[in-house]
Order: structure tokens, then sequence, then C-alpha cells
């Protein structure tokens, strides 16, 4: 892209200090410093893109609840902010392509009081590719490209989506994953085939898939190589939490479940006979508690929930089909896997969407101090 060729408007100021303060006080960080996006960098976004297939006027959709448009500039724009390198910019795209989905429900989920957040697990070359970590404290500090793609996500959804906590984002406490929520699946560790192929996409490609949860449950589980039943003992206590009394899930029963395996976790399972289709399967049929139990600790005994039920003995189950349950291996060895669970609103009531990523290995570009604004 030649110099001055962008299309958004320009911010200056004597000094970068100056710059900073004045994207804070407008809303258009997430309260962080953030890259300051000249023209060159973002210019550097912008060839990449192009070399992908996407030119910067290009509507990549629109993100609720202001309904603002993700141009590829303006993506480009907050990936800079956020601190992605250009080869990561693919991913972004592919990223905002899916919350800009109307199956996601972004306007519901932006304005929401409860804490959950887009969660973005990425699938092929792309994970090595972009140095997205997928092992040991995949969704901590100090994995760069998890952290920066995750968060180009969020300054999108703060600059076109319009949402800032307290005044449009209501949700009553939040939680650290609405800075950034991103990690590769380890497909090297895992036993099953990876999460995009059982999607229907090839192996070769790279997807995102993109789901809104909340904050990681761990669930403590040894494995004991003599005991029979170590893989039946992991399924009872993924199926626990899934189904615990104070979830929305347990509940409302729709919704996407997350369920990451770490590598010991799944070697288990997979040894005795469980492909991902079973584990969806056998978490669906246990995830349950009798309807009167359910219904009675969250409403109370004289609700009319309570009173309309036909047969309080029923089984209330926390998952709508097998299908609602994301199966994939990540994180590292050791004694704890994780479930991820849903606000189960909305009216699409809360699915995943996946998109496949056309990215290129170009990188290395910089700029002077004159910033473009993201929103």
């Amino acid at each position: 892209m030649p110099e001055g060729s962008l299309k958004s408007k320009t911010l200056e100021a004597d000094t970068e200090d100056q710059l900073q303060e004045l994207l804070r006080n407008q809303h258009r960080t997430d309260g962080l410093p953030v890259i300051l996006p000249t023209q060159a960098r973002v210019d550097a976004m912008l060839e990449i893109a192009a070399f992908a297939g996407f030119e910067g006027d290009i509507v990549i959709g629109q993100v609720g609840p202001n309904m603002g448009f993700a141009t590829v500039e303006k993506i480009a724009i907050n990936a800079v902010m956020a601190g992605c390198q250009p080869e990561q910019m693919p991913v972004v795209i592919a990223a905002i392509s899916a919350i800009c989905d109307p199956r996601l429900d972004m306007t519901e989920v932006q304005a929401t009081t409860h804490l959950l957040t887009p969660l973005l697990i990425i699938n092929g070359p792309a994970v090595h590719d972009c140095g997205i970590a997928s092992g040991s404290g995949a969704l901590g500090y100090g994995h760069t490209a998890n952290l920066c793609i995750g968060r180009a996500v969020r300054l999108c959804l703060i600059n076109l989506g319009g949402t800032w906590p307290g005044i449009s984002d209501m949700s009553l406490l939040g939680q650290p994953g609405m800075i950034s929520y991103c990690l590769g699946e380890s497909e090297e560790s895992s036993p099953f085939e990876p999460l995009h192929v059982s999607l229907g996409y090839p192996a070769q490609s790279s997807v995102v898939t993109v789901t809104c949860v909340g904050a990681p449950h761990s669930i403590m589980a040894v494995m004991d190589a003599d005991d029979p039943n170590s893989a039946n003992r992991l399924l009872e206590l993924l199926a626990i939490t899934i189904a615990s009394e104070g979830n929305n899930s347990a509940v409302v029963g729709t919704g996407t479940i997350v369920v990451c395996l770490t590598p010991d976790h799944a070697r288990v399972l997979s040894e005795a006979g469980y492909n991902r289709r079973r584990i969806q399967e056998e978490l669906t049929r246990r995830a349950h508690h009798p309807a009167r139990y359910v219904h009675e600790l969250r409403y109370g005994p004289n609700h009319a929930v309570v009173k309309a039920l036909k047969d309080p003995d029923e089984p209330h189950y926390a998952i709508s089909s097998p299908d609602s349950v994301l199966v994939f291996v990540a994180g590292g060895l050791g004694l704890y896997s994780y479930v991820m669970l849903p606000w189960c609103r909305g009216t699409h009531e809360n699915p995943y969407v996946s998109k496949e990523i056309v990215f290129s290995d170009m990188c290395d570009f910089g700029g002077p101090v004159e910033v473009v604004a993201a929103h």
C-alpha cells in the first residue's frame, strides 16, 4: 500500500505518551498500552492481507452491538495496536470473520451480565507458522502470538463493536480472558484427529474455531495404569463439572461446552477405546441431575418453573447434543484437564463457528509516530 492511502482518519500529538493517553481517554484501548498504529505498521499488515486476497476496503462483517464495519483496514489497525506481527494478520481476519457471523450473537454476548468472551482455538499449519502456543501455559502469560491475536479480537470488539465495561458491556465481574483468549490445539500430542478435521476441514487447512465461554474450570483426575476404571473416572469428573448446578448450562442445557484435555488425559481415554465422538456422547449422557434438584437450587421451591415440572425426578441434561461439545487437546503433561462453559442464551444459544485461515509468511516492517484511528 502506498503511503497516505488509508481511509481511516489520523490522530496526531507531540509525543507518543500523549497519543497513548488520547487513545485511552477515548476508550480505544483495553486499558493497557498499545503499539501505536502508524501508517507504515498498518501498511505492513495490509500488504500481508492483500497477499492473502484481502484488500483494505473489503468488509469482513459487522461487529455488534454497534454493528461497526470490520473492514480489513480497521482490523489491521487493531491488530497493530494489539502487538500482532504481520504474518498473524490472516489469523485475526479469520477470527473476526467468525465474530461477525450472526450465529455468535455478539450483540447479546457483549451486553450480557455473564462473564463469557470469545475463545479462539487454532488448528493446522498456522499454529506453527504464527508461533501460537498449544502446550504448557498456553492460555497464560509469555506466549506472544496467543496474547496478541486474542487481544486484537478484543480491540475490534471495543472499537468496532462499541463496548466498554459498565456502559455497554454489563458483565458483572468480567474475567481475564476478556483481554485475550486464544490458543492452538496440540495436534502432535493428541491421539485423536485434529479438531478441524473432525469439523470437516482438510488436515492441511488452517482453521480458527470461535465460541463464547467463561473461564476455564480445572478438573483434577489422577490416572493410574493399574486402575482399569481411570478413563471412566475422568469422564465422570468432566460430566459432574459440566452439570454443576451453579452453571448456566446445568439449567438451560444449551450452548457449546468446551473440553480441553491435556495430553495425559487424552492418552488414557484413547487407550480405553474412546475417540472424540465417543467422548462427546458419554459426556452428553452423563451430565445431568434430577430436574427438581436443579431448578429448586436455582429458583427456590416456590418458583413457577419448579411448580410446572411434570416429572420432577426426570433427568435434566446439561448438554443438548454431542455435537455441541468441542473436545480438543492442549496444555502440558499432568493431572488437570479443563472445561469452559457457555452462557447458553442469545437467539442462537451459544454455538461455535469455524473459519478457514489463509495466511502467508511475510513480515518485518516499521513506521513513524502518526497513528490511525482504530474505530
